[in-house]
């Protein structure tokens, strides 16, 4: 069994409307709780753009996408937009393997899901 390396989150808010977390290390059972409840933490009124950096993102298992999954129904709810950048080819691969990448990403106010 590997040891769980952390999740270290360097949050920045470069204006009033955009809060950026760069992710470092492992996004899993052990970090996902810590992680939505930061962001959960910092979101305000009038924030229109949630940027996650995933380039040093070392890792992600099931729960860590459940995490992103979560994070995405409260950005939206927010009234906020999530982004996914810098995504290293692992990530890539997990979210077109699950199909969720449309529905992390979609714009607030529409949900990809909906055959309206």
């Amino acid at each position: 069994m590997t040891t769980p390396r952390p999740l270290d989150t360097a949050w920045t808010a470069p204006d009033g409307r955009t809060l950026r977390a760069t992710l470092h290390g492992d996004l899993d059972y052990h970090t996902g709780d810590q992680l939505l409840t930061d962001l959960t933490r910092r979101l305000a009124p009038g924030l229109q753009d949630v940027r996650l950096h995933c380039g040093s993102l070392a890792y992600c298992d099931a729960y860590g996408l459940s995490t992103l999954l979560m994070i995405a129904r409260r950005v939206r709810a927010s009234g906020a937009n999530l982004h996914l950048d810098e995504r290293p080819a692992e990530l890539d691969r997990l979210l077109d393997q699950t199909g969720t990448l449309n529905y992390l990403t979609a714009p607030s106010g529409r949900h990809p899901l909906r055959t309206e």
